[in-house]
């Protein structure tokens, strides 16, 4: 179920099949899922400012998609973990945002197509 989107500065260069696969791990340690649960999207954004536009900073702003109802505590130790996971990737000047939030239960929907 978790769905990770990761919007960041199309030059910035990372491991994004290392990041996602210690994500997933990690989430799967914090709320109840699985690995093969857990999907990741990496869409680098053309252009980018932060503040004046003089720092020079990379910008990389993560949500966490799960299912409601987990606590708070559950979603802030997520919130931590992906965050040293992003920390420890990234070698050059960046700001980096993570939020963690909750789907209904009532109305999200997820299938597997099978296609045509």
């Amino acid at each position: 179920m978790p769905q990770i989107l990761v919007d960041h500065s199309a030059e910035l260069v990372f491991d994004r099949a290392g990041l996602a696969a210690e994500v997933h791990q990690s989430i799967t340690e914090v709320i109840d899922t699985t690995v093969a649960d857990c999907k990741t999207l990496f869409r680098p954004a053309g252009e980018h400012h932060v503040g004046d536009g003089t720092s020079g900073e990379a910008v990389v702003l993560v949500e966490v998609k799960i299912l409601a109802g987990r606590s708070a505590e559950q979603r802030a130790e997520l919130t931590a973990r992906v965050l040293a996971a992003l920390r420890a990737r990234i070698e050059r000047p960046a700001v980096i945002g993570v939020q963690v939030t909750e789907l209904d239960r009532d109305t999200y929907r997820f299938v597997h197509h099978p296609g045509h």
